[in-house]
């Protein structure tokens, strides 16, 4: 039955051409139009590795959509513990990011998406592999890049969403410098000092200055 994804008969190919896994991973189907659904559905059931779920029950989501801007409607809670697979045309750098909100790991061009190739997929977001066509990966670090230049320096902010002087003293903490060292460092008050940790503290949740840090390096902030 053609779905309008190219190659996606099963290719009858058992061995699990992906797996390093151990056991099956736990996938859900997501797409806006039920025939694209139950095709996929059809191409992924009874393949090596893959046990199909309910979205709110997966740990990898494969999404088919003709519109990635509705892709935040079709995914929704889901985003917060799966990892996507998206099958779509090629996007527009907004789409791309609006694709990267709602979980996005693993682009695949609709031209190319077999059965096999979702299989690895399945495979790469499931152990964090992320992976974008190399054009979308483009559109992304010049986007990233545009982001740096425009809105976090002038907002003194990094990456991290920690601002560069959070950075700093985390940094220094980590060292096992004591808040006056620090300021002395820094050339800021003790006061100031001890202001950016509470700030920081506050806005993360976080219960002192050795549960900052042990955040910050867990994290990989610092």
């Amino acid at each position: 039955m053609s779905i309008g994804i190219a190659r996606m008969e099963d290719t009858g190919t058992k061995q699990p051409a992906f797996g390093q896994l151990t056991s099956a991973v736990a996938v859900g189907v997501l797409a806006a139009d039920p025939l694209l659904r139950t095709g996929l559905l059809s191409a992924l059931r009874g393949q090596p590795g893959v046990r199909l779920v309910d979205g709110n029950q997966a740990s990898v989501l494969v999404a088919v959509t003709d519109n990635i801007r509705t892709l935040p409607y079709l995914v929704g809670d889901a985003a917060r513990h799966a990892r996507l697979v998206l099958v779509a045309d090629p996007p527009q750098p907004g789409d791309l990011w609006a694709a990267i909100e709602s979980g996005l790991i693993v682009f695949v061009p609709r031209k190319e998406a077999s059965t096999e190739r979702l299989r690895r997929a399945i495979s790469d977001a499931h152990q964090g592999r992320g992976h974008l066509p190399p054009e979308q990966l483009g559109q992304m670090l010049q986007g990233l890049a545009r982001l740096h230049r425009e809105v976090l320096v002038p907002n003194d902010l990094t990456p991290t969403g920690l601002s560069s002087r959070e950075v700093t003293v985390l940094r220094l903490l980590a060292d096992g410098q004591d808040t006056a060292e620090i300021a002395a460092e820094m050339a800021y008050s003790e006061r100031t000092v001890k202001n950016i940790l509470h700030k920081l503290t506050s806005r993360l949740g976080l219960r002192n200055r050795t549960h900052a840090v042990s955040y910050a390096l867990r994290h990989g902030l610092i």
